[in-house]
């Protein structure tokens, strides 16, 4: 993705019906909070474009039939397998220990076993398994990003505190 003011939503997977349809799926934990989406970018060139929404219809597992202004059955599919993104202004607040990845960038990660083990520089998005990335005097560590091993997050303070199993650090070192 082009643009870090941004954030992924789903993709467009393949053509629906004789309309100009696509079928739709959205990455997210709640399809409930996107039903009255009218628009959503997608990336052309490089450079977000917004197209807007004239039909959406919820087709449950998170599955979508989406009909985009402009698009009609002779050009639907050059939208196959297209992302689609929102703007991150749109992503409602998270409080407590639950974070978004793009949010906690540049915290400092404090281990409860180890103290201060680096800065949070990135994640991998490895399926059901994220791991952050840890800067620690230029050598990487990485560890889950899951509620298991994050026990707080700090935003005031821009710190995660960490519980990590023994070893698990050290094996970077």
């Amino acid at each position: 993705m082009a643009d870090k003011n941004f954030y992924y939503l789903g993709t467009l997977t393949k053509p629906f019906g004789l309309k100009g349809e696509l079928c739709a799926f959205f990455d997210v934990d709640d399809c409930e909070r996107y039903l009255d989406l009218n628009a959503v970018f997608l990336e052309t060139d490089g450079e977000m474009l917004p197209y807007m929404i004239e039909k959406l219809q919820y087709r449950g597992n998170n599955q979508f039939i989406v009909k985009l202004q402009d698009v009609d059955i002779d050009n639907v599919k050059e939208f196959v397998q297209t992302d689609m993104f929102l703007p991150l202004s749109q992503l409602p607040k998270l409080s407590g220990n639950r974070f978004y990845f793009h949010e906690v960038i540049g915290f400092k990660v404090v281990d409860d076993r180890l103290g201060e083990i680096g800065t949070c520089k990135d994640f991998m998005e490895l399926a059901n398994n994220p791991l952050m990335q840890v800067d620690h005097d230029g050598s990487e560590i990485l560890i889950p990003a899951s509620q298991q091993f994050v026990t707080e997050v700090d935003r005031e303070n821009k710190v995660l505190h960490v519980t990590t199993p023994e070893g698990l650090v050290e094996l970077y070192l």
